[in-house]
């Protein structure tokens, strides 16, 4: 039974009446494609000139390269012969090549190694980072920013001298402080030693721009919530796994997908050490082998089905990228 008075029941009637008839607030998804279109075509025109200049720079000569993989391009043709269509003959010649299948897979073995070893190791300094004293952060952000700063090409030279073989301050250190047998080891003549002397300078460029970003992420992280892990009895690998990935975990995701993509298509530090000493043969990577298909052997119709299929694979992690950046920003 209500135990309203009877005089005061028509008001709330009244009340709940206007209640039932007042229109409900809009959901989340309607309230932010009214606000995308509240601005009309105002965001399209502004975004016209870079998207024209886009297309121009990108667009136009991936259009091209799309239509010399299904042409025969050879040095007749850049010098002026017609160019003849031969359909997926290139497509067809380079997925029966036993050497791009091999080049294809020391190139994912490579960005694998490089990127996993990345990751760790830039999420390791970032939450050094975050616990050291202000001081000894800007130092080894100064240091960080340094290697970042430096050119891929300035660096493999570098670090070429490192492993040289005569001159080289790794055999000296290895062979008169260590005692071991390294006196003219030649560092880039194996194929294994030559990739194990790619990859840390691969990652020693990469791992900066990790360490930068994981950190900016671990700044946004409560105190409230670390410390209520610990009063919780979680110590700091449980803490690191429980509380600080599920926080970071968008960042991981997209800086992996990042690296996979870099890495996948490196060319600098590969050509620069073959250059210095390395069998070209034995260690080209999918970037420094459609250069050497096109430009060394002056097959650009095949160069361009390399390169195309080279582009369908990194579309594929972009799609990952693409996607879980706009599910950030939909949230």
């Amino acid at each position: 039974m209500s135990t309203l008075p009877s005089e005061a029941r028509p008001a709330v009637s009244a009340i709940e009446g206007e209640r039932l008839l007042a229109p409900s607030a809009p959901e989340p998804s309607e309230r932010r494609r009214r606000s995308a279109l509240a601005g009309g075509f105002t965001p399209y025109a502004l975004l016209l000139p870079a998207l024209l200049v886009l297309v121009a720079i990108t667009g136009w000569p991936l259009v091209q390269l799309l239509i010399m993989s299904f042409q025969e391009f050879g040095r007749a043709q850049v010098f002026g012969a017609p160019p003849e269509y031969i359909g997926f003959g290139n497509y067809a010649a380079v997925l029966t090549d036993s050497e791009f299948w091999q080049v294809l897979g020391r190139s994912v073995v490579l960005a694998a190694v490089c990127v996993v070893a990345t990751m760790v190791l830039g999420v390791l300094i970032a939450l050094l980072m975050k616990r050291l004293h202000a001081v000894l952060r800007t130092i080894v952000s100064i240091g960080l920013l340094l290697a970042w700063a430096m050119p891929p090409l300035s660096a493999t030279i570098v670090w070429g001298w490192i492993f040289d073989t005569q001159y080289g301050v790794l055999n000296y250190v290895l062979t008169n402080w260590l005692g071991l047998d390294f006196a003219g080891h030649s560092w880039l003549i194996d194929p294994l030693s030559f990739f194990f002397v790619a990859s840390i300078i691969i990652i020693w460029g990469a791992v900066p721009f990790v360490a930068f970003t994981v950190y900016a992420g671990l700044t946004q992280i409560p105190d409230e919530v670390l410390e209520a892990a610990q009063l919780d009895g979680a110590n700091g690998a449980k803490s690191f796994v429980l509380v600080v990935v599920p926080y970071i975990r968008p960042i991981l995701v997209i800086v992996t997908i990042l690296q996979v993509i870099w890495d996948l298509r490196v060319f600098t530090q590969i050509y620069a050490l073959q250059s210095i000493g390395g069998l070209a043969e034995q260690t080209n990577t999918l970037g420094v082998y459609i250069y050497r298909v096109s430009l060394g052997a002056g097959e650009f119709g095949i160069g361009g089905a390399i390169s195309v299929i080279v582009v369908l694979l990194l579309a594929v992690c972009s799609v990952f990228y693409v996607r879980r950046s706009v599910k950030e920003e939909s949230l």
